[in-house]
């Protein structure tokens, strides 16, 4: 049985700590792993980086949070923009952002697939394996986003609390057994305070990419205006004491001069529990990587639903399955991830791929810079107090995309300008069925 849905149709399936696990699912991926390494040459400087991308991101998940109450539509920051802005901006908001989830797919399998060759060294010799293997968990995780909302929900709950687990693991090994000899010095870099913030700022705040995501599904979550921005608020502040906690546990446990040139460092500072340490932590990576995918796919099936609601889309993404689930636009953004999978593992398409990456990455900024704007604008006059946290939100986003670089920022132009005759098409759909033609009277 297929239904066109309406937004008043929607089965609520998600609480709060679907929602909450959600949002804390996909900003912990695989990335928490290398953190504590990257960050170990700037000392413990950099810990001023993290309590700036922290408060930046918190401020964010106010304006999100504030937005959800008025908005409660599936969409997230699409829905805000089309509503502060119009049809135009919202659908580029949402064209980019859905792209960038798309591309994210394969790029997250690869990364499940590495840790994999953990326990079978020879698939890292295997290239065709290693294809097999993460189109297999990608359409694996696809199947059960199928199967709808509440079972996706499920699966999303019980991976954030098993990724979770190891890392506050190693947060309570570096209480107990880490040394205040193995932290790094303050400024071993020698930059100056504002250069080593902005260095830093700039390295950690890719790691709270993604605390918008439980604000997209908000019509099949329950009460969303009260859960949401719980979810959200409280899911952000969840991912910055266990972002800033492990690194200081890591710091911690494996000597300075160790932790800079280290290729594993949650695997380093796991030695001190005996030889299970690391592979724990390898298991640990695999669930939150394959955590992050499941949020990743169920979300890309939602954008384009939300769209496809307004009319701004062609309306085959609306479409749900018997269990109330997008299954048009799951099954296209798991062919276009696959695709692009494919293609990263054909000699001479890399490139290809890493373009496509380094395209997406403004995309996943700019619906929370409009966000943070729609926010100022209605609150501006009304309630000065929130308007303030709308402005810094916006400064925060504004500088966390003119951070990634002008080569960043133009090909992530480029790719929301492709979408515009996708927009054009829609636009005329919209049109036909609002003012459909008929006889004379």
């Amino acid at each position: 049985m297929e239904t066109q849905t309406t937004e008043g149709a929607k089965p609520k399936a998600i609480g709060f700590w679907g929602c909450w696990s959600l949002t804390v699912g996909v900003m912990i991926g695989s990335g928490i792993f290398m953190l504590p390494a990257v960050m170990a040459p700037y000392g413990l400087m950099g810990f001023a980086g993290w309590a700036l991308t922290a408060g930046g991101s918190i401020l964010l998940a106010l304006t999100l949070g504030r937005l959800a109450v008025r908005t409660t539509r599936t969409g997230g920051p699409y829905a805000y923009a089309h509503d502060a802005f119009g049809d135009l901006p919202g659908f580029l908001v949402v064209w980019g952002y859905w792209a960038s989830y798309w591309i994210s797919i394969p790029a997250v399998a690869i990364a499940f697939v590495g840790y994999v060759t953990v326990f079978v060294p020879a698939l890292g010799q295997a290239p065709m394996a290693q294809a097999a293997v993460a189109l297999a968990l990608i359409w694996g995780l696809g199947l059960v986003s199928l199967r709808g909302a509440s079972d996706a929900s499920l699966v999303q709950l019980i991976m954030t609390v098993l990724k979770i687990l190891p890392i506050l693991l190693i947060i309570g090994l570096g209480a107990v057994a880490g040394q205040m000899d193995n932290l790094p010095a303050v400024n071993p870099s020698g930059g100056s305070f504002m250069g080593v913030l902005a260095t830093t700022a700039l390295l950690t705040m890719w790691a709270f990419a993604g605390l918008e995501s439980g604000t997209i599904p908000a019509g099949e979550v329950r009460d969303p205006a009260r859960t949401v921005p719980r979810a959200t608020i409280i899911g952000t502040i969840t991912v910055a004491i266990i972002y800033i906690g492990s690194t200081a546990a890591v710091m911690a446990l494996v000597p300075a001069d160790q932790l800079t040139s280290s290729t594993s460092p949650f695997a380093d500072a796991a030695r001190h529990l005996g030889p299970w340490g690391g592979p724990l932590v390898a298991i640990g990576a695999l669930v939150s990587t394959a955590g992050a995918l499941n949020g990743i796919i169920f979300l890309s099936g939602q954008l384009p639903m939300a769209v496809a609601i307004d009319r701004l889309a062609p309306k085959f993404f609306a479409v749900k399955n018997g269990r109330g689930a997008p299954k048009y636009s799951l099954l296209i953004s798991l062919i276009l991830g696959s695709i692009l999978l494919i293609a990263n593992y054909s000699r001479g398409l890399v490139g290809a791929f890493t373009f496509l990456l380094m395209m997406s990455t403004m995309t996943l900024l700019a619906p929370l810079l409009v966000s943070a704007v729609a926010e100022l604008r209605h609150s501006w006059k009304s309630a000065r107090s929130w308007a303030i946290i709308a402005l810094l939100a916006s400064l925060y986003s504004c500088f966390a995309i003119f951070g990634s670089g002008l080569e960043v920022l133009f090909w992530g132009m480029v790719l929301m300008v492709i979408g515009l005759p996708v927009y054009v098409l829609g636009r005329q759909r919209k049109t036909d069925e609002v003012s459909p033609s008929a006889p004379a009277q």
